[in-house]
């Protein structure tokens, strides 16, 4: 199983959302531990996924050797890819 690491940005964001989105969010990373394969998208150009939770996404990198997907940014659809 996969181990969830957050960066210091990504924490303060989730920090700043309604509960309805965290609880989403969570659930979506509980889902994610086992087969993070399975449910991400890799970025066009990019070394780095992404995860699609409602209106929001997660930017991550995933570590396979070590078992780490690293939440690197998080944000509202419209806002994160800029």
């Amino acid at each position: 199983m996969y181990e969830i690491l957050f960066s210091h940005s990504a924490k303060e964001k989730l920090k700043e959302l309604p509960n309805n989105i965290k609880n989403d969010i969570g659930r979506a990373l509980e889902r994610i531990k086992i087969r993070p394969f399975s449910f991400i998208k890799r970025l066009r150009n990019s070394p780095y996924y992404r995860l699609r939770v409602g209106n929001y996404r997660l930017i991550t990198n995933i570590d396979a050797i070590k078992l780490t997907i690293n939440i690197i940014e998080l944000g509202h659809r419209k806002d994160i890819y800029k």
